[in-house]
This record gives C-alpha cells, structure tokens and sequence, in this order.
C-alpha cells in the first residue's frame, strides 16, 4: 500500500533510522558537555557558554521525543533542529574567544545533518553541511588542518549517509512491490487451478460432445469451445499487467487479449509458462501482430479466420501469423510500397526491425503467413 507519496516500508526504514540516530545523539550530548566542561577555562562568558551547553542538552532530549512520531517528524522541525545546531555555532566567537580553536558544539552538529539527511536524503544532508562549514569556518581567523579536516568529513558525510537512506527506503519499496507480485501471481495461480478444474473442463467437455451430437447441439459445443477460449484468455491477460510502469510483462497474455477482442475470428496458441519481456517490446510485437489481423479483416472480412502461434526461446520469441485468405498476389507488396502505400512496411515490418528483429511473409492459395521474430536480449 502506498499512504501519499512515500510507502509505508519507507517510512519504517525512516523510523528505524530515527531510533538509531537518537543513540547517536546522546553520545555526541555526552561528548559535547564533557569536553565543554573540560575546556571552560576557555570561556571568556563562562555562564553563557553553561546556558549554552544545556541548552543543547535540553534540545537533545526534546528532539529525540519529537522525532519519535511520524506526525512531529515536519520541516519546521528539521529547520529548528538545524537552526539550534548554527546558533550554537554562531555564539561560539563571542562565548569563548574571536581566536577560538574548538565551538562549543562540536561534533553534536552530527545529529542535525544526518536528521536532514535521512528525511532529504543527499540533498538534505549536502545543505545542512554546507551550512554547519559555512557557520563553522566563516568566523575563524585562520583555519588549520584539522579544521579543514573535519569541515571537509561534514561536507561529505551528510550526502553520503542522504544517499545511503534514500538506497534503504528504495529497496524497502521494492521488496514490498516484488512480495505483492508474488502473493498476486500466487493467489493467480491459485485461481487458474480452480477453474481449469472445473469450468474449462466442463466446457472442454461441452464443446467435444456438442460437436459429436451435431445439430443444435454442435452450435452449443461452438459457443462453449469460445467460452472456454476466452475464460482460458482472461486467466493469462492478468500475467500482462506490469507491476510497475516500465517493469516487464507477459507478451502471451498481451497476444491472448488482442485476439480476443479483434473482429477476425482468431485462434492463439502460446507457450504454457509466461514469456516475460520489456514493456516496450510486448506493444510493439503486438501492434505488429494486430496489423496482420487488420489486413486480414481489411482484405478477406470479417468471416476469415486466422491462427496466432507464439514460440518462445531463450534468445527470441516468433509468432506466426496465417489465414485462411486467397492469398496475397505476386509483387502486390513491392507495388504498394512504390506507390506509397507503408501500411505492412512500417506497421509490420517497421515494427519488428526496430526491435532488431525480422518479419517475413509467405502467400499462396493456401493464406497468408507472417512470421515475426523478436529478439529477447
């Protein structure tokens, strides 16, 4: 389920983020009170830097509450969390010395830029660096190596561990999304067993004996031979919807779908399993499949009847295409191609070399056959 813009996995991952950061929080507090308190000869305003210190201290507690809930988890919050950190920067000339060596805050600026990071991700860990170096190194006199150093550490942790939380959010989205394919190809394959077990054999069964008995009955048989055919169709189409825009799908429910709704009376016969392939692959192969059943709807009418034969390798999939027609005329092709008539050069043809494939035509008294070749790689 998707609640807004973000998933549900998401926002766990996001939350398990926040409880381990909160462990990171207190360790910085702690860190950050013990070397104030180690270095407060350094104060030249002693009682503010104490405000100051437990300020940070009071702001550590209060955060690690109201990032606890999603609901407080805003970005007035953020922008607070982040403005506690610079302010706590921004006195730090005035508290201790213009020529200070260490702020008061220390690495307590962590638990800011890495709260911006997990919620933005790398872009949000890249802005709150720059700001926390910005605040840290403008108002230096000079900056040494070490200041250099751990300016430069800010300026790359903040993206990287951005990165690092939009990559866990993503892969969480994706497992949600492949065990919802799952459980929906499961329940698919659930269903397609109980009706194979029952109604496609009993009209298996109807349509054998209806033929048999002749007569009226034969017209029963036909009319559950097409049932069947299209229950059958219906159960394959569901393996033709991608699981996400762009992700793969099934091209023999795909063809399954196309011939049963296009006026030529058309029989498909396709492989038992799925053949999975590119979104883009499976419309371009069935646009040419449907233009073949549009030539023959448009030369022979609406009583011809036509066969859709899918085969699939590892390296291709071919699908052939006949009717029962009288055939198409010798040169009939080349002469409409100069007279610029593209219909089978670009909807037929076109189609299936784009792909990197070919589609070849045979013609006689017989019909007509194309057979169309898809590369799978």
């Amino acid at each position: 389920m998707v609640t807004g813009p973000r998933a549900d996995s998401a926002l766990a991952v996001e939350d398990r983020l926040y409880s381990a950061l909160a462990i990171v929080r207190v360790v910085v507090t702690i860190n950050m009170v013990g070397l104030n308190a180690y270095r407060r000869d350094n104060f030249e305003h002693p009682t503010v830097g104490l405000l100051v210190v437990v300020a940070l201290a009071v702001w550590t507690a209060a955060a690690i509450w109201l990032y606890r809930d999603r609901a407080r988890r805003t970005p007035v919050l953020l922008v607070a969390d982040l403005a506690v950190v610079l302010a706590a920067l921004a006195v730090t000339p005035w508290v201790k010395s213009p020529d200070f060596n260490a702020t008061i805050p220390g690495f307590y600026v962590m638990g800011a830029f890495f709260a911006w990071a997990i919620h933005w991700h790398w872009r949000g860990g890249l802005v709150a660096s720059v700001l926390i170096a910005a605040f840290d190194l403008l108002p230096r006199s000079e900056v040494d190596q070490g200041n250099y150093g751990n300016t430069f550490l800010v300026l790359i942790g903040g993206p990287i561990v951005g990165y690092l939380c939009e990559s866990l959010q993503r892969m969480a989205r994706e497992r949600d999304a492949a065990e919802r394919a799952a459980a929906a190809a499961d329940e698919r394959t659930r269903l397609a067993r109980a009706v194979h077990d029952g109604v496609l054999q009993v009209l298996a069964m109807v349509q054998r004996q209806g033929s048999a008995a002749g007569g009226e009955w034969a017209e029963l048989g036909r009319l559950a031979g097409e049932q069947e055919r299209g229950l059958r169709s219906l159960i394959r189409q569901q393996d033709a919807v991608p699981t996400e825009p762009g992700g793969l799908v099934d091209l023999t429910g795909a063809l399954e779908a196309m011939a049963t709704a296009h006026p030529v009376r058309v029989e498909v016969a396709t492989p038992g399993g799925a053949v999975l392939v590119d979104e883009h692959l499976a419309a371009e192969t069935v646009a040419a499949v449907r233009a073949c059943l549009d030539n023959v709807l448009a030369h022979i009418g609406p009583d011809a009847n036509a066969w859709v034969l899918a085969q699939a390798a590892p390296e291709a999939v071919t699908i052939s295409v006949r009717d029962d027609g009288p055939g198409i005329p010798p040169g009939r092709l080349d002469a409409a191609a100069s007279e610029g008539r593209l219909g089978v050069a670009s909807s037929i043809r076109g189609r299936i070399e784009e792909l990197g494939g070919t589609a070849t035509v045979e013609s006689g008294e017989w019909g007509t056959e194309w057979e169309l070749t898809v590369p799978l790689a």
